[in-house]
């Protein structure tokens, strides 16, 4: 058991160009809890491709800029300061547009960690 005090910024990114991923449980060594901070620049998705977990409940809060999340239904638009659920097996794909004034900054929290992503693939796909 302990505590921790950490900002994402004292640990070091690793992802693609275009996005600032920075995995918080890992640089903690947490089993149970996924947490990163994210920045995207417009026109990149977060890191995950289109997607849904069996068990893990997710949530994004938007630090700054407007998060788009879309799903096989609809999309939703999540400005600063909301917070976006998901819940297992729910297909989902989050991104900052192309045409977006600046940077998305996002915190996001999965629970259980695990990697149990299945990628989505619509009926019009082969």
């Amino acid at each position: 058991m302990g505590y921790h005090t950490i900002s994402p910024t004292d640990i070091a990114p690793f992802d693609a160009p275009g996005r600032d991923f920075r995995s918080i449980s890992r640089a903690l060594d947490l089993e149970h809890l996924g947490l990163n901070h994210i920045t995207a620049a417009p026109g990149e998705q977060l890191p995950m491709h289109y997607h849904a977990h069996e068990t893990q409940e997710e949530a994004f809060y938007v630090i700054e800029g407007t998060l788009h999340v879309e799903t096989p239904d609809s999309e939703y638009i999540v400005e600063t300061g909301s917070l976006f659920v998901v819940e297992p097996g729910n297909y989902h794909r989050g991104y900052n547009p192309k045409d977006a004034a600046g940077p998305l900054e996002v915190l996001a929290v999965g629970a259980p960690s695990g990697k149990d992503a299945t990628v989505y693939e619509s009926e019009g796909e082969e």
